[in-house]
């Protein structure tokens, strides 16, 4: 079933292999050509954009560092949620170009993040006509989820651990305080960011490669609730890595929308299984 569905097109038509490479190639092609007109729009604001946005995780006044130092005060906590400075923190570059390829990079890289949507709806419409009645109507809202969860992770990344990961490596010293000066470039600095949001939004599909490894067979619920622990130990000791202070607290703000999507991985695959047992019994009586 889905071998006929894949050789036919949108409209039900057969499509031969290189027809399937030219729609694929036209896939590609409207994708890129979103990341480029989105590119080209940070491109012409990144004065804005690099002073407003880039640079925030490394400003003394950006909102998390305000925000999080404000809420331990609230909560009676002190200055354990304050975050430790990075005054003074100079970035520089050591090559002509390095200002503006990093332009460059920022808006393919921030092109590919806002339209992100639309590069997956448009891999989707390849993939769709490949899967079964059964398999559409359990991956119903797929673009939905998928765009939700990458923003969600992109967000995390951004405002909580992107902050929490140049404060700790900014203000860590070996030696004689002092002695050893701290100045990164400006691409090191990008590379960084560039991982931390890419890679925390890549992190938050975990709900979803849940759903899709427990439908296809290769976990259970069962396997996520036994190395449960094992995720947990490897949780904690992340947190505990980036965060800058040794209180429970500041790891608990890193770690816990960690272990909320293992839960709820383990809660969709509980889901999935029993869906399919249900589909078994249906097809047996």
């Amino acid at each position: 079933m889905a071998l006929n569905l894949f050789n036919r097109n949108a409209e039900g038509e057969e499509m031969s292999f290189i027809d399937h490479l030219e729609a694929l190639r036209w896939h590609i092609v409207r994708s890129a050509l979103a990341i480029v007109i989105v590119g080209i729009v940070i491109f012409i604001k990144i004065d804005w954009i690099f002073s407003k946005i880039i640079m925030g995780p490394i400003r003394n006044d950006f909102v998390s560092y305000v925000g999080l130092c404000n809420l331990g005060k609230t909560l009676h906590l002190g200055d354990a949620l304050c975050l430790q400075s990075v005054k003074g923190l100079e970035l520089q570059t050591t090559e002509f170009g390095s200002q503006f390829m990093t332009s460059i990079n920022v808006g393919i890289i921030g092109g590919f993040i806002v339209a992100f949507p639309y590069v997956f709806w448009e891999l989707w419409r390849f993939v769709k006509p490949a899967l079964s009645p059964k398999e559409l109507k359990s991956s119903r809202g797929a673009i939905f989820w998928v765009s939700f969860f990458f923003m969600l992770g992109i967000a995390f990344g951004y405002f909580l651990l992107a902050p929490f990961t140049f404060s700790f490596l900014f203000n860590y010293t070996i030696g004689i305080p002092g002695t050893i000066i701290t100045r990164p470039t400006l691409s090191d600095y990008i590379e960084n960011l560039i991982d931390i949001i890419i890679g925390s939004g890549l992190a938050f599909q975990l709900p979803l490669v849940s759903y899709v490894l427990t439908s296809i067979g290769l976990i259970t619920p069962t396997f996520l609730r036994t190395y449960r622990k094992y995720a947990y130990v490897a949780i904690l000791f992340i947190a505990a890595i980036i965060t800058p202070s040794p209180d429970w607290m500041s790891q608990t703000i890193v770690a816990l929308p960690l272990i909320l999507l293992y839960e709820l991985s383990i809660r969709i695959s509980k889901r999935v299984v029993k869906r399919q047992e249900k589909r078994d019994r249906e097809e047996w009586s």
